[in-house]
């Protein structure tokens, strides 16, 4: 296999996670008034596979929906599992499992007159209106130009994107100011272009604790999984998320901050001028300065209450710091190998005036600091009393 085959191969494994029918349940039952008369897209959505065009398609009346559009990419490696669409389409496609298709639902009928909507009637509106489901030209990549016109039609874009192309899919959506609520990776809250969103406030995180991961369904080829439910391979994802820019009611709570304020509790960085707070649940409720939290402070991220910064150990951070550091040694505790190394300039650092029990430190001559994770630099913009 070409090593450009083998890459794209080894991308596309890694972008096959299917997202649980009962984890979009579980979120979208909070933004039912959000959908009501909305066209809503779900672009990387395969209804072989797709979960998102099976919760949409069953509950098209009880949202209101007024259109729902889905494009598939190069087809699905769960081919009739749960439609049976390859029954009714031409002869010239029965037998090509590497189309794209787009499918446009504008009304969903009880078939059956059994008072539900099931996929019953899903299936049975396909197989009765061949222009619902019809081959895209392309290859079905929500950045190719049939699946952008599909965008820009739609109002709210739902979906799981590919992992590894999460970038571009966030671009493409701020490009064309579209609604959305997808899911992606924890990591993407360090993205410069994401941070930058929730500094203005138009992105969040959803309702589901992210802090728990999900488990997706994934293909039967794959090896390494977690567990089996009802016949499917199940992995999960413990850096996982949703994102949104529609109103989520969590982050217009404010925080209860309780703890207070002291100097050893919260030592200042050595390089940015900002104390280190390690949980967002020991934010001290007597500070009113510039302080470093984790980046799951997102999580709970209310835009009343706290003012973002800038995020410290990314090069958005380097107007903050206030100190650059010559080479180190690094140690980790317990170990007598040594390397030279700058990691201090990678993030906000502490002095301390010993080595820790654990973990890793770094020493300059006989100064010793330690690192710490990347960190948001927040303050409070609740009034002080």
């Amino acid at each position: 296999m070409p090593k450009k085959d083998m890459t794209e191969a080894k991308i596309n494994k890694e972008n096959e996670f299917y997202t649980q029918l009962s984890d979009i349940e579980q979120e979208l039952k909070h933004y039912k008034d959000q959908f009501k008369d909305k066209v809503v897209f779900c672009n990387c959505d395969d209804p072989y596979e797709s979960n998102f065009f099976k919760y949409f398609a069953i509950n098209f009346n009880y949202l209101g929906l007024k259109k729902l559009i889905a494009t598939c990419y190069d087809g699905s490696p769960f081919v009739g599992t749960q439609l049976s669409l390859f029954d009714f389409m031409d002869n010239d496609t029965i037998n090509d499992k590497k189309t794209a298709y787009k499918i446009e639902i504008t009304e969903v009928e009880d078939f059956n007159n059994d008072g539900t909507i099931d996929l019953f009637d899903v299936d049975k509106l396909l197989k009765n209106n061949k222009n619902v489901l019809t081959k895209l030209i392309g290859n079905g990549d929500f950045r190719s130009d049939e699946c952008i016109e599909l965008l820009r039609e739609s109002d709210v874009v739902v979906t799981n994107p590919p992992f590894t192309l999460f970038r571009d899919f966030i671009n493409l959506l701020n490009l064309y100011n579209k609604k959305f609520l997808i899911i992606g990776n924890t990591n993407a809250l360090s993205y410069q272009e994401v941070f930058r969103m929730f500094k203005a406030d138009k992105i969040r995180t959803g309702y589901t604790n992210f802090n728990v991961g999900m488990y997706f369904i994934v293909p039967d080829s794959t090896e390494k999984y977690h567990k089996i439910v009802d016949g499917k391979k199940l992995v999960r994802v413990a850096t996982s998320c949703w994102f949104t820019n529609l109103p989520v009611s969590i982050h217009n709570e404010k925080l209860t901050l309780y703890k207070n304020y002291n100097e050893k509790e919260y030592p200042r960085y050595d390089n940015y001028d900002a104390i280190n707070v390690d949980k967002y649940t020991d934010i001290p409720c007597d500070y009113f300065d510039l302080m470093g939290v984790p980046i799951t402070f997102l999580d709970k991220y209310n835009p009343e209450q706290f003012e973002i910064v800038s995020m410290a150990k990314t090069p958005l951070g380097n107007d903050y710091r206030t100190k650059i550091y010559p080479q180190q040694t690094q140690h980790k505790v317990g170990e007598t190998k040594t390397q030279l190394v700058s990691k201090l300039n990678d993030g906000p650092a502490i002095k301390v005036d010993s080595i820790p029990e654990k973990g890793i430190y770094y020493k300059i001559g006989d100064e010793i600091f330690i690192s710490k994770y990347a960190r948001l630099l927040i303050k409070r913009r609740d009034v002080k009393l």
